[in-house]
């Protein structure tokens, strides 16, 4: 499944109008989060530190109006800690808005 940037692009684009050079910024910002939050869950040893990951990247997905990636954080939140399908799911999500 392919993640469209676009409300991060409209939510960057609000914030920050015409400044394309901030709005890169906060777009490596963004990504840069995510893929910590992502790393992680990846390394969690306890079901806390896995929640506490997954609630950082949806509050930092809702922040950028992300919401795809919201719901995969809620999946990750719903689901077993660890689950390797949620990560890859995840890992997919991030590259996408990497690459948008």
């Amino acid at each position: 499944m392919v993640y469209d940037p676009g409300a991060l692009n409209a939510s960057l684009a609000a914030a920050v109008g015409n400044d394309f050079n901030l709005m890169a910024e906060l777009r490596d910002a963004f990504v840069e989060s995510a893929a910590r939050q992502l790393d992680l869950m990846g390394r969690s040893r306890c079901d806390a530190n896995w929640e506490l990951a997954a609630s950082r990247l949806k509050s930092l997905a809702a922040s950028f109006g992300a919401v795809g990636l919201i719901a995969l954080a809620e999946e990750a939140l719903d689901g077993a800690p660890g689950d390797p399908v949620v990560l890859r799911k995840l890992r997919i999500a991030i590259e996408d808005f990497a690459a948008g």
